[in-house]
């Protein structure tokens, strides 16, 4: 009796264990589109004293093209924005980046070498078997950085990476069920020559990552990660540089935009209100609401009062739209030094975000800022006229 009991027990085991086998695939839909938010908060130290504290936000577009073979052949876009850590304030526009690449149904990349996003790259790679909770495996991949600014190299730089995978079983992340995948990858690499034309250069880079991947098998693709890392530069000239953080990524998920209706709906609450030196149009990234001819203390970045009631209405009209992010534009006339110009639209467009946020608009990682400087004039800088068009204030509700 006891012999047929523990048969029966294995055989219930056997089958539990079978029933929460997987198959992870990537999956691929012609057009889908969606974003991904990703937020790193970095320790920086130098020669091993503390240097500062870096948040840093990564804004990431994805269009699927077209598939082939369970392949999808991708757009995106990535955009870096930081902000002071610990700071409630607007993102300040770092970086953009644009890149195209092939992901095949296991997570495998093919992207030509002139593109320098994605960083990470063939994580998470998935066997082609099904796993069960505890289940481990390998797969080798790499990290890519641009060192352009840093080190003046000026092509992407590739850093091997060996990782390996345990399947964790499901978990739940807020509310919602999920695969849980433990992802850990060390870094040891010490590059076999000099980066031509580079004076100042890593010679040895050591760290870690330690992921946990929450995957939506509905969706065949992460749904979030959350990260902890440490990465240590040795450099050509004796220091060294370490990171240390802890990152997270999810999907954010917008339906289409109806640009068309929605300057329209901007446009007679423009009217109905009165609101003068204001205009709505149609752009690449979204609609765009200017504020032209923008009233700042003469010389600075401090809004006269007569301004602030203009933009309590727009902060009204942009509240309609909460599930769109919004970029906040600074641009002046054609005054001054470039270095001036561009000091004063950043604060200029910090200050307008800053309120935005203040008045409840949006959430911090909502509202990127930018100064434009007179990069892009709008009328003839040689007249009064002119230059009062060009000081403005663009606050554009992104498509994506």
């Amino acid at each position: 009796m006891r012999k047929r009991v523990v048969l029966l027990i294995s055989f219930t085991l056997l089958s539990i264990l079978t029933l929460y086998s997987e198959t992870f695939k990537f999956s691929y839909e012609p057009d889908d589109r969606y974003r991904i938010l990703s937020r790193v908060d970095e320790y920086v130290y130098i020669n091993g004293v503390y240097s500062h504290r870096a948040d840093i936000m990564n804004k990431i577009t994805v269009y699927v093209k077209s598939v082939e073979d369970g392949a999808g052949m991708i757009e995106s876009g990535f955009q870096t924005s930081e902000r002071t850590s610990g700071s409630s304030g607007a993102y300040q526009w770092a970086t953009e980046y644009e890149s195209e690449f092939i992901r095949d149904e296991y997570g495998k990349y093919q992207i030509e070498p002139q593109y320098f996003m994605p960083v990470v790259r063939d994580v998470p790679v998935f066997p082609d078997r099904d796993l069960e909770p505890g289940d481990t495996w390998s797969w080798k991949g790499e990290e890519v950085h641009d060192f352009r600014k840093n080190f003046g190299i000026s092509d992407a730089y590739h850093i091997p990476i060996y990782v390996n995978y345990t399947y964790l079983g499901k978990g739940e992340y807020e509310g919602y069920e999920f695969d849980k995948i433990s992802v850990k990858y060390n870094i040891f690499f010490r590059p076999s020559e000099v980066p031509y034309g580079a004076e100042l250069y890593p010679v040895r880079i050591s760290g870690s990552s330690d992921q946990i991947i929450y995957w939506d098998s509905s969706a065949g693709r992460p749904h979030i990660y959350e990260e902890s890392f440490e990465f240590v530069f040795e450099l050509s000239t004796g220091d060294t540089v370490e990171y240390r953080g802890i990152s997270d990524a999810y999907i954010v998920e917008s339906p289409k935009m109806d640009k068309k209706a929605v300057a329209e709906d901007i446009r007679k609450i423009i009217d109905d209100e009165g609101l003068n030196d204001t205009d709505v149009s149609i752009s690449e990234e979204g609609v765009k609401i200017t504020l032209s001819n923008i009233q700042f203390s003469p010389n600075s970045s401090r809004l006269l009062n007569s301004e602030l009631e203009k933009l309590d209405q727009i902060s009204e009209i942009i509240s309609e739209y909460p599930e769109r992010d919004i970029l906040v534009a600074g641009h002046t006339a054609l005054a001054g030094t470039a270095a001036g110009r561009q000091q004063l639209s950043e604060q200029r467009a910090k200050v307008v975000a800053d309120y935005l946020l203040k008045k409840g608009g949006r959430l911090p990682e909502q509202i990127i800022m930018k100064g434009m400087g007179a990069e892009q004039p709008v009328a003839d800088n040689s007249t009064e006229e002119g230059m009062r068009k060009n000081r403005r204030v663009e606050i554009i509700i992104l498509e994506n």
